[in-house]
């Protein structure tokens, strides 16, 4: 049976410690997002692809990507970029979707549900890579 979290191969190369407090500093702008849209008139999507948290910490993804090549921090940079790029991928969608039935009143609710749920998702998936990341375990994405 296949673990979600393949081992590490005896020839992946060792981690920097400063990348471990990097990657670390990365999930808590990313968290510090989530806490200011639960805490704000912002929702959590808002939050998370509009605010200057998330925005500097897909910066930071960026800048030291190249330095995680062959280490489990790289899975790390990978599900961090990917969460969100695909959280403003579908925060568009859901605007997209539900604008047009803005008109009859159903498409708030649409918006508001979808919205929600696309926070939750954001929510899971820095928690789930934050905690992956304290017992030095690589995401599977």
């Amino acid at each position: 049976m296949n673990s979600p979290n393949p081992p590490m191969t005896a020839d992946a190369r060792p981690v920097d410690a400063s990348l471990i407090t990097y990657t670390n500093i990365i999930y808590a702008l990313h968290a510090l997002a989530v806490v200011i849209g639960l805490s704000t008139a912002h929702t959590i999507v808002g939050s998370f692809v509009g605010g200057l948290p998330s925005i500097v910490a897909v910066i930071m993804n960026y800048v030291r990507r190249s330095a995680t090549r062959g280490t489990f921090l790289e899975s790390h940079f990978r599900w961090q970029i990917r969460t969100f790029w695909f959280a403003l991928l579908w925060s568009i969608a859901i605007v997209l979707v539900s604008a047009p039935f803005m008109l009859i009143l159903i498409g708030f609710a649409f918006a508001w549900v979808g919205l929600v749920a696309l926070g939750i998702w954001i929510a899971y998936r820095v928690i789930r890579g934050w905690l992956a990341l304290k017992d030095r375990q690589p995401m599977y994405v």
